[in-house]
């Protein structure tokens, strides 16, 4: 008689290993895992210590402490909302003349560039080989007063139309609120022409060639075709851009004049200057509550949920 060995399954156990579905069920968390654990050390703690001192009270030489001073809020909008207001608006018009500027350079490379596409994308890139402090000195030069840019825009009258919005002041560039919004828009502009690339390379040419066979003008593709699927990266363009643009001070600094200062410089002199921290941390958490609603109305308008 032959005796049938029957096989064993192993217990249990410390030494069993997980079924196959469960491991694959603890992958991506494990992946997840550096990233969340980043996110944790580097963005939700900061971010915890800064609401915690923007309800402090106390001095550099006597310390602070948690009063819960909810006024250090009401203090930052009252003294300060005129520098909100200002990098709003600096950081409006400097996205919309990106926008302006950078769509017909992506449409160009996305459809019109051939061999060459790399090359130019290479060029929109190659700003950020610079350091972002040499690039926004290199405005001071190219606004100086006596540089060619400047002597051709009085030549042409352009300055006296400037100065009739208040965005320059006699014949002079630099030091005003157009120099800021020049430098603000040269910095971001990659920010803005790389998402619309990527939008605008994605549609597929055989739509517009079908609007072309079902008789619509060029003009009329772009409004109805071309337009409406490169949305997604106008959206995320314009959030790129305007985000960091609101809380930007170098440009305001070295660019522009005390009277052009914007809610970054603010933030920066009460926390290296004053060194009154409650109220930076104040003006701090004003300033992302206040981009974040406007993103959040933004994105509502905008109808669309997919950004590049």
């Amino acid at each position: 008689m032959t005796a049938v060995a029957t096989p064993v399954t192993p217990a249990a156990g410390a030494g069993a290993e997980p079924p196959p579905a469960r491991r694959r069920g603890l992958t991506p968390y494990l992946l997840l895992l550096p990233a969340m654990l980043w996110l944790a050390v580097f963005f939700a703690a900061p971010l915890f210590y800064q609401a915690s001192t923007s309800v402090q009270s106390g001095s550099i030489e006597k310390g602070f402490e948690i009063t819960w001073e909810w006024s250090n809020y009401t203090n930052a909008l009252s003294e300060y909302g005129e520098h909100f207001l200002r990098s709003f608006g600096y950081a409006a018009i400097a996205t919309l003349l990106c926008l302006v500027i950078a769509y017909p350079l992506a449409y160009t490379i996305a459809f019109r560039a051939g061999r060459w596409r790399h090359v130019m994308l290479v060029l929109v890139i190659a700003p950020f080989f610079t350091s972002f402090l040499i690039r926004t000195l290199a405005w001071k030069t190219i606004l100086s007063d006596s540089g060619p840019l400047v002597s051709t825009l009085d030549t042409l009258h352009i300055l006296d139309f400037t100065s009739t919005l208040g965005m320059t002041t006699g014949d002079r560039v630099l030091a005003t609120p157009l120099a800021v919004v020049c430098g603000l828009t040269y910095n971001f502009l990659p920010f803005m022409i790389l998402p619309l690339y990527t939008s605008l390379e994605r549609i597929d040419p055989k739509l517009m060639e079908a609007s072309q066979d079902l008789y619509a003008n060029p003009a009329t593709t772009f409004r109805k075709v071309t337009f409406p699927l490169s949305l997604p990266g106008v959206v995320a363009g314009t959030l790129l851009t305007f985000i960091p643009a609101s809380g930007d001070y170098i440009n305001a600094q070295l660019l522009g004049s005390p009277s052009e200062q914007m809610v970054g410089n603010a933030i920066q002199k009460q926390f290296l200057n004053v060194r009154d921290y409650p109220t930076a941390a104040a003006m701090s958490f004003v300033l992302m509550a206040a981009i974040l609603v406007m993103v959040t109305v933004y994105l509502r308008k905008a109808g669309t949920e997919e950004v590049v």
